[in-house]
């Protein structure tokens, strides 16, 4: 059961404590959904759904939960394993009745079955990483000697005063982060530790931590002030980012003449840039938009239709489009049906997966365990 009742925590507290003293006991994480699922009510893709509309940060997540709750991509993933079924049910007559006047399995038509499911599952599979974003959210991570603006620019971007803002350089020394929501996508934004050359134990700590939010970043803020000469040590943090997505930030737009503003945009040709006054909020709506273009790569009408969103599901289903592209080789050299069926077989269970058709108690510990308590 569960008991909904008015008060504070206190209140609450005193409730749940009585419930449990005549002999109730907690739900363990997810049980509720887990039950649900296990009775039959549901499958795995929707349970998991359950926690992603519990946790969605923005409207588009949230969408993108419900659909899933709603059973969208259980019906897409039903669809595979029709398809794979049926194309198998063929092979078995073939295989078990090879001796008998069957007629065998019409290797083309098998062939066009097996493309077409493979390339839809790749049209799937392409949406992961912007429903991930949708899922996760965008790690956006602020770097750039000290003094530039970092922390003031994370205050822009928020709209609040988060992080101490002085004049005195290295005042931020550690990793801050807080979440925002840009155009529907939610964003993690970390604020960093100054990036340059320096013996002082807490400083060293601070760039340490750094090149470590750097190594996970989906896109790179590199902060520049624009009121000074870009400097070779900023030009080396550059290099040395020139792999990364990257998204150069001009700051201080207000007391940099336009010439030497001019000159210091001119050294980042290479990369993306957007010219703001962390100050004063210039640029700012317009940094959003380029933030959330640069990484979310769907137009807004994509985005109403089945998408990706969990690792999971993700690693299911290449394993599955890998085993359809051996079973199509198998088909290509006129190999005996038995080695197309046990790919196809192969690529049916990993279907299976994303659904619960196939899964082990470990996987199930493992999904039920991220819930909150109850639901």
């Amino acid at each position: 059961m569960e008991i909904s009742c008015h008060g504070g925590y206190l209140v609450l507290s005193k409730v749940l404590e009585q419930t449990l003293n005549c002999g109730a006991r907690l739900a363990q994480p997810g049980e509720f959904t887990l039950r649900a699922f296990v009775n039959g009510r549901i499958d795995l893709s929707r349970a998991e759904a359950v926690a992603e509309v519990i946790r969605a940060k923005t409207d588009l997540g949230l969408k993108l939960g419900l659909r899933h709750l709603k059973g969208d991509l259980s019906e897409r993933i039903n669809s595979y394993r029709e398809k794979l079924i049926n194309i198998l049910a063929r092979l078995e007559v073939e295989i078990d009745f090879s001796e008998e006047d069957v007629e065998p399995l019409d290797r083309k038509e098998a062939m066009r079955e097996i493309e077409s499911i493979e390339r839809d599952m790749e049209s799937l599979l392409a949406t992961y990483h912007d429903g991930k974003i949708l899922r996760e959210g965008l790690n956006v991570v602020i770097i750039g000697k000290p003094n530039v603006g970092k922390s003031s620019l994370l205050n822009a971007l928020l709209k609040e005063d988060r992080a101490i803002v002085t004049p005195i350089p290295g005042t931020t020394r550690d990793v801050i982060s807080e979440y925002a929501n840009f155009k529907g996508v939610p964003v993690r934004l970390v604020d960093t530790a100054g990036y340059h050359i320096s013996k002082d134990t807490i400083e060293l700590e601070g760039i340490r931590r750094t090149k470590i939010e750097m190594s996970e970043a989906d896109i790179i803020l590199l902060v520049i002030d624009t009121s000074s000469e870009v400097e070779a040590e900023e030009l080396e943090l550059e290099r040395q980012i020139q792999n990364s997505e990257c998204l150069v930030v001009l700051n201080k737009i207000d007391i940099g003449s336009e010439d030497l503003v001019e000159r210091n945009e001119g050294k980042f040709k290479e990369r993306q840039r957007a010219r703001v006054s962390a100050l004063k909020g210039d640029g700012i709506e317009e940094l959003k938009e380029i933030i959330v273009s640069c990484a979310f790569t769907l137009k807004k009408d994509q985005t109403e239709g089945v998408m990706l969103s969990s690792l999971r599901h993700k690693k299911a289903l290449t394993r599955a489009k890998k085993s359809i592209s051996l079973a199509k080789s198998s088909l290509h050299k006129n190999l005996s049906p038995e080695f197309v069926a046990l790919d196809l077989k192969a690529a049916l269970d990993a279907v299976g997966e994303v659904i619960g058709k196939t899964v082990t108690d470990d996987i199930l510990n493992k999904i039920f365990s991220e819930f909150c308590i109850g639901k």
